[in-house]
């Protein structure tokens, strides 16, 4: 009878690589602290953000009832958190936009040919019921490349 882990008995030579070092991206104010969330984590190549949402560095809501002004307010988080960890918008790779209404998709698509670069990110566009805060028109999550 063996004792090893499943791991152990699939590949009984194999050594574990090394854990991936994850490196907390902060800013300074760091609107989401106080949550005890990140605003983003680097691991290797790439930086993965939280849902960048229309809040000013102090956590208050930006552009109540205007989407265009909330969806520019949630770029900028993006780019700078994406900035604090060595990535961009300029290399975007996935983004996921949530939304609390569809009709809003013709303000993001001209805002896409504003704020993204060829090659474009992968992107979902979501609505959502409702997001963290009920003033929150959208919000969005990333993945960037770290070069």
């Amino acid at each position: 009878m063996s004792t090893g882990t499943r791991e152990d008995r699939a590949a009984p030579h194999a050594t574990r690589a090394p854990h991936a070092t994850r490196v907390r991206v902060t800013a300074e104010p760091d609107w989401y602290e106080s949550a005890g969330i990140s605003l983003g984590i680097r691991v290797g190549g790439l930086v993965f953000t939280s849902g960048q949402a229309p809040v000013d560095e102090r956590g208050a809501t930006v552009g109540a009832g205007d989407f265009e002004a909330q969806a520019r307010r949630a770029l900028a988080n993006l780019a700078t958190v994406l900035g604090r960890a060595g990535s961009g918008l300029d290399r975007l790779v996935k983004l996921t936009v949530f939304v609390t209404d569809m009709a809003h998709q013709d303000v993001f698509a001209r805002l896409r040919a504003e704020y993204y670069v060829a090659p474009f990110p992968a992107e979902s566009f979501v609505q959502v019921a409702a997001l963290a805060d009920p003033a929150w028109l959208i919000e969005i999550e990333a993945i960037g490349a770290v070069e």
